[in-house]
């Protein structure tokens, strides 16, 4: 009995260093993320669990918005970041299909577009929406009784005094802003809205509540964790316009099959990752002012998933 656990550890060990030896041959893996608060974050674990299994990594955290990410990775500049199911819609010009309003439709759909299109695989994603939203002032919610889209409607009609914080890329893509206005009827005119650089709703957020060049609504995600503690409160979609924004590691298909352990990697930890987990992460990073390296690294050791 002895003999064969003895030989059963030597063949572990040896499986073991056999992957590790395999893991430091390979090329390292360039890790990308977003510029907003929830993708340093995310980039950060996929990072940390990456380097505990002893792959070799190159930083690219943050490294910009939507556009300049997905460009990298499809351009083979990028091997791995977190991306949203619901941008499938946008990526493949498709925002009509109902598909992307369920979790599990969308999914699917981005994940054999992508692969059959770009040789791009979406492993496991976390069960949560990071849907775009927008978040009014509680003092603004309270006298202009808004609680939903339909609400904002109906005071921007009677002249209710408003003016948005957003990025470019909530402003002009068909699929956030411009979908709001055409779906509950309503107009911002460029004096409502105040375009601030990058896609880090943490800013839009702090510019609401700091009431910056007379703003008193935000851009907003449905895992932000600073809209209640810095005094705002997000408006409900009842006519879902909204795909949803499952969050996913999305990797290259030459990067995977060279680590078929990734999926098995990450899947545990994304599955860990529901919104109010992620809003707690969130607000750790955007309210508390702690750095996105030591929260991802706190969370990760806290639940032991490295």
């Amino acid at each position: 009995m002895a003999l064969k656990t003895g030989f059963a550890r030597a063949v572990l060990v040896s499986t073991l260093l056999s992957v590790s030896a395999a893991a430091m041959a390979a090329e390292p893996i360039r890790v990308g993320s977003k510029i907003d608060t929830e993708g340093s974050l995310l980039g950060n674990i996929i990072l940390q669990v990456l380097d505990k299994h002893g792959v070799k990594t190159v930083n690219k955290v943050q490294l910009g918005t939507t556009q300049v990410v997905r460009g990298a990775i499809t351009a083979g500049e990028l091997d791995i970041y977190p991306e949203y199911t619901g941008n499938g819609a946008f990526f493949f010009n498709d925002e009509k299909d109902a598909a992307w309003k369920n979790a599990t439709a969308g999914y699917e759909k981005v994940k054999k577009w992508d692969a059959e299109k770009n040789h791009l695989i979406w492993l496991t994603p976390a069960p949560a929406n990071n849907t775009w939203t927008i978040a009014v002032r509680k003092d603004l919610a309270e006298k202009g009784k808004l609680q939903s889209l339909d609400d904002l409607s109906r005071y921007l009609k009677e002249g209710g005094e408003f003016k948005l914080a957003a990025s470019a890329e909530f402003i002009e893509r068909s699929d956030a802003l411009p979908a709001f206005q055409s779906a509950y009827g309503f107009k911002l005119e460029q004096g409502q809205l105040l375009s601030l650089a990058g896609g880090d709703t943490a800013v839009t957020i702090k510019a609401a509540a700091q009431q910056t060049s007379g703003v008193n609504a935000a851009m907003a995600y449905g895992t932000d964790g600073p809209v209640a503690a810095l005094g705002l409160q997000t408006l409900s979609d009842p006519k879902g316009v909204q795909p949803i924004y499952a969050p996913a590691p999305v990797v290259r298909e030459s990067v995977l099959k060279a680590y078929p352990q990734l999926d098995a990697w990450l899947k545990p930890v994304f599955a860990s990752l529901d919104e109010k987990t992620l809003q707690e992460l969130n607000a750790k990073i955007a309210v508390e002012g702690q750095d996105a390296k030591t929260v991802a690294s706190d969370y990760l050791q806290q639940k032991k998933l490295l």
